[in-house]
């Protein structure tokens, strides 16, 4: 496609979510010359891969936030979308705003507690004052207590024992293995073996009881946590990284028939939602087999828009397939473990290739602006 003349008239993407796979999808359409409106509940790019390290380095969550509009100009819209109504090709917003789409790309991700993930409809300054309290909170405890071993729990961890070595850093998780179960195993291990040797404490095989009366990220002198063995721990501050669930939100009634247990869209091998070829899912919202990263939901957006531009010109729709795990998982700035392809990687290549500046820089280069 590439020129704009080649688009046939009446052709506007919807694209819900303004994620790693939204912004994509979006610079995407913009390439191709496709009329596009890309919804996102905030007034700026988030770029979640460094939420964590925005909590405990000063100054470094006003980076993560990038804002749309300079990117994307009138194409961007802020708002919560509340329904998609396939029969009729629109989109409603929360304030009665309604949006046409000939096709519409999903990408809403997941939503789980802050500060792994900041989904609330705020403006960037809301957005990086909520971190630098944490930051503060995080100043004020000796003992904090992670909770959740995923990777989101595990990154958390290293990165409060990595910038405030002084501090008590326990972490409960609910299974013995940490980080996530497409890793292999070796590499599971390395990530146990880099935060014992940074002096994290480990509770594995435990669940924590009584969370639902704990006030998260704030910080509460002494407070007495017991897990389900018996095991009591003490700390200062809790901080959640679990519980992440596909935010399901603005297609749930619209699209009930296709979603999955998890609140996920399935989807077939072209990335489209049930009966509706029209329609994508791509990144976390979509029901695929596979860890939720930034480097999938960008395989998935060139898929989606590809087929939305091969479907208006006649030609065969692309295929989707997951293939052998690539993840690095930055253990703060001085760590790192992961893999490429299935296969082990050194240390210090994790850290020259994420740990230390968490790719800030590429989505900086990705929105076509100059970081701060």
């Amino acid at each position: 496609m590439g020129a704009q003349g080649s688009v046939p008239e009446g052709v506007h993407v919807v694209v819900i979510g303004g994620g790693f796979g939204g912004i994509a999808a979006a610079q995407q359409l913009k390439s191709s010359g496709v009329t596009f409106t890309l919804i996102d509940l905030k007034d700026a790019f988030h770029h979640n891969v460094g939420a964590l390290r925005a909590s405990v380095q000063d100054g470094f969550a006003q980076k993560t936030f990038i804002p749309y509009a300079e990117t994307f100009g009138e194409s961007f819209t802020q708002g919560r979308v509340v329904l998609v109504e396939p029969e009729g090709q629109r989109v409603v917003l929360e304030d009665g705003q309604e949006v046409l789409y000939s096709h519409l790309i999903l990408c809403t991700g997941t939503e789980g507690p802050f500060p792994g993930k900041y989904t609330s409809p705020s403006s960037t300054q809301t957005a990086v004052q909520r971190y630098q309290d944490l930051l503060q909170q995080i100043q004020a405890a000796g003992s904090v207590l992670v909770v959740g071993g995923g990777v989101t729990g595990v990154e958390m961890a290293a990165e409060i024992k990595t910038e405030f070595p002084d501090k008590k850093v326990v972490l409960v998780h609910s299974r013995i293995p940490l980080a996530d179960p497409g890793l292999l195993a070796s590499v599971r291990q390395q990530a146990k073996e880099v935060l014992m040797e940074k002096g994290v404490e480990l509770v594995l095989g435990q669940k924590l009881l009584g969370m639902e009366g704990v006030e998260l990220n704030v910080t509460r002198r002494n407070q007495l946590l017991t897990t389900d063995q018996g095991t009591e721990i003490r700390a200062d501050l809790v901080i959640s990284c679990t519980g992440q669930r596909a935010n399901s939100a603005a297609y749930a009634s619209g699209l009930a028939d296709w979603v999955a247990e998890d609140g996920s869209l399935k989807v077939n091998p072209h990335l489209q939602v049930g009966s509706h070829p029209n329609i994508y899912a791509i990144g976390d919202c979509a029901n695929i087999q596979e860890p939720k990263m930034a480097y999938h939901a960008g395989l998935h957006a060139a898929i989606a828009v590809s087929n939305i531009t091969n479907s208006l010109s006649g030609k065969d729709l692309c295929t989707y397939s997951t293939g052998s795990v690539t993840m690095l998982v930055a253990l703060g700035r001085d760590a790192g473990v992961g893999q490429f392809n299935g296969c082990r990687l050194p240390r210090i290549a994790v850290v020259l290739g994420k740990s230390k500046d968490l790719l800030l820089w590429k989505s900086w280069r990705d929105m076509g602006q100059t970081a701060p």
